[in-house]
């Protein structure tokens, strides 16, 4: 099944639910319009159908592999890299001078997921270098800015994030590699990091590698990292390539998924010791460093809504030509799949699951606009908050999700999914990262309730309730009877929503741990109420469209079956939801180690 950017969807969700009119009136995004989202969009579109989507599937036969230090990539992504590159794909969002388009998080937003959708493994490359350009962007010194970002904006250059090591894992006060000052302006770095993606490839001339590391006099913990660019290649004065630097591939893991894409195991100063120099200040790259983290999360959130619709598409297409069983309402002979009632349940997960996921990182991907360009500080405050406070939802939820929707992908195919030819199965598999790397969904969950919800004592939680009961009032009041059908459900969200976060606020001192053992919970009930909440603005929407005689009728109409079922099947999960957080943590907690 060939892919097909949905542009008809991330066009409504742009310009309707996240609000591009407000995000063209910003400073500097003055070309951001419809016209121009349009076109990006549908060029997008072409480049990642006809270029990277036809690699996904034998790049997971053939993975990338490790020979004498040298990785070698899967055939035909180098020559896609190339091109994705040529085509100024990588400087979306990026500055102008530094070579990029300057165009808004919002614009760049669904291209991330349309390459996604093309290959995960060919995308998390150009995910990892804008994380990398971010950290540059806000920390780096005006030298290193010159050095490196109009390589890594082009995708001359590619840049990698090492905050891992055989014995930390997630536990960044545990990293041991060490840097030390020599006199002029650079360290020599020593140590090992491991799971790094695209940390050794074919794609590019260099790799900016930006590493984790302690000074000899740094304090212990968390206080003590900071932050160092390491190349692959010194860089000379005149910004030509000089001596190769003492970092190296050493092997690269063999995974489960995402198997085209290279995991590097790095090793730092084994012959002499790897030059780096220091970004910003000493003992502040954690800091630095979760500005790359807080970029590739939400990037992380769009590869499962990319690899969901990619998911969705095969499993529809599969359940068109399938002919299989007699209809259960009576007919002649077999039918199609999709006549079938839990077919169509199923394909229905899918799609409602996928595109609530989406409205919401859209929604977000406009609110961090605002929060960037806005000319009054209180605005650009409050929306920082608001996105934040959304980062682990649309990265843990989103890719949870993905995982319930590539399950019921290979579901849909029956026994044909099981088996690899079809390829259902490598998207299930390649969905199970997701919910891992840039931080578990527990991580999420942690940072949902300590930096997100307790800091502020739930203020932002609160007004996102807020404004998830002025759509419902709305709907309730619209005398159409799906739209009322969606606002009982997203009422009780509201009120479960609600209830979770003041139990968090309350709890999250006195009981911690009964905070904490439903955390995962909290996440995702605030996926599912706030994600219900973008398809029921949806829908009011539709149906006002339907009202008026505007556009395409058959899409709004499908736009509030989509989220009629949501509400439905989804967003009523969350009265269990609510008691598995507010009354469930002394059956996590029951039993002690031994027990087990």
């Amino acid at each position: 099944m060939p892919y097909q950017a949905p542009l008809k969807d991330m066009l409504f969700v742009i310009n309707e639910l996240a609000d591009l009119a407000a995000v063209t009136a910003l400073p500097g995004n003055e070309d951001a319009t419809l016209d121009t989202a349009e076109a990006i969009l549908e060029e997008n579109g072409k480049f990642v159908s006809g270029v990277i989507a036809p690699l996904n599937h034998a790049s997971d036969k053939e993975p990338s592999y490790w020979h004498d230090g040298q990785v070698t990539t899967s055939k035909g992504f180098k020559a896609a890299f190339k091109a994705f590159g040529e085509a100024g794909w990588q400087g979306v969002q990026h500055p102008v001078e530094f070579g990029g388009q300057g165009l808004p998080k919002l614009l760049a937003t669904p291209c991330i997921e349309m390459l996604n959708s093309g290959s995960i493994s060919f995308a998390l490359c150009p995910l990892l270098s804008d994380g990398a350009i971010e950290a540059l962007l806000t920390a780096g010194s005006d030298e290193q800015k010159a050095i490196y970002l109009e390589k890594l904006v082009s995708g001359e250059w590619t840049g990698t994030m090492n905050l891992t090591e055989p014995q930390a894992g997630s536990d960044l006060a545990a990293v041991r590699t060490r840097a030390e000052p020599q006199g002029d302006g650079t360290y020599k770095v020593f140590g090992t990091k491991i799971y790094i993606t695209y940390g050794e490839h074919d794609f590019s001339d260099n790799i900016v590698h930006l590493v984790l590391a302690r000074t000899p006099d740094a304090p212990a913990g968390v206080k003590g990292i900071s932050l160092f660019i390491v190349p692959k290649f010194l860089v000379n004065a005149d910004g030509t390539l000089g001596a190769r630097n003492d970092a190296h591939c050493v092997s690269l893991e063999h995974k489960l998924g995402i198997k085209a894409s290279p995991t590097a195991v790095l090793q730092f100063g084994d012959h002499g010791g790897a030059i780096g120099t220091l970004v910003g200040e000493e003992n502040r790259g954690l800091e630095y460093m979760f500005i790359m983290m807080n970029a590739a999360r939400f990037g992380v959130g769009l590869q499962g809504i990319g690899l969901a619709e990619r998911a969705y598409q095969k499993a529809v297409a599969f359940a068109r030509e399938r002919v299989q069983s007699r209809d259960v309402a009576g007919s002649a002979g077999p039918v199609a799949i999709i006549h079938h009632p839990d077919v169509r349940r199923m394909l229905m997960n899918m799609r409602s699951q996928t595109e609530a996921a989406r409205a919401l990182a859209y929604v977000g991907a406009g609110l961090s606009d605002i929060a960037h360009s806005h000319a009054d500080e209180a605005v650009r405050k409050h929306n920082l908050a608001v996105y934040e406070y959304l980062v682990p939802v649309i990265k843990g939820w989103s890719t949870e999700m993905s995982q319930d929707v590539t399950r019921d992908g290979v579901q849909v195919h029956g026994g044909m999914g099981f088996i690899e030819e079809t390829g259902a199965a490598q998207h299930y598999r390649d969905a199970k990262i997701l919910t891992i790397y840039e931080g578990t969904t527990a991580i999420q969950a942690n940072d949902l309730v300590g930096r997100k919800t307790v800091r502020d004592g739930g203020a932002v939680a609160k007004g996102l309730i807020e404004q998830v009961r002025a759509t419902q009032a709305q709907l309730a009041a619209s005398g159409d009877a799906h739209l009322q059908a969606i606002a009982k459900q997203l009422a009780a969200g509201a009120d479960d929503l609600a209830a979770a976060v003041d139990f968090v606020v309350t709890n999250a001192r006195s009981d911690v741990k009964a905070v904490f053992a439903g955390s995962v919970l909290y996440l995702k009930l605030a996926g599912v109420v706030l994600g219900g909440w973008q398809m029921a603005r949806a829908a009011a929407i539709a149906q006002q469209k339907i009202a008026a005689g505007e556009g395409d009728a058959a899409f709004y109409r499908a736009k509030i079956g989509t989220a009629r079922f949501f509400a439905d099947h989804i967003l009523s999960q969350s009265s269990g939801l609510r008691t598995a957080i507010v009354d469930g943590s002394p059956g996590v907690l029951a039993l002690d180690e031994v027990q087990f």
